[in-house]
């Protein structure tokens, strides 16, 4: 029977673990943009030869 209440303190300190992780992502902003990424594959650019930048094909 201790062995289940010890486990259960793991497994709820792993639990925690994982929810200060995510409040930490949270705080830090890693959510807040969701679909900028995935849009930024459907506009052609090409990278400038002379200073590493990208430029968008619109000349």
């Amino acid at each position: 029977m201790s062995v289940v209440i010890i486990l259960m303190i793991c497994s709820i300190c792993v639990a925690g673990g994982f929810l200060v992780a995510y409040l930490w992502s949270v705080k830090r902003g890693q959510f807040d943009d969701l679909e900028a990424s995935g849009f930024r594959i459907l506009h052609d650019t090409k990278p400038l030869a002379d200073k590493g930048e990208f430029q968008n094909d619109k000349n």
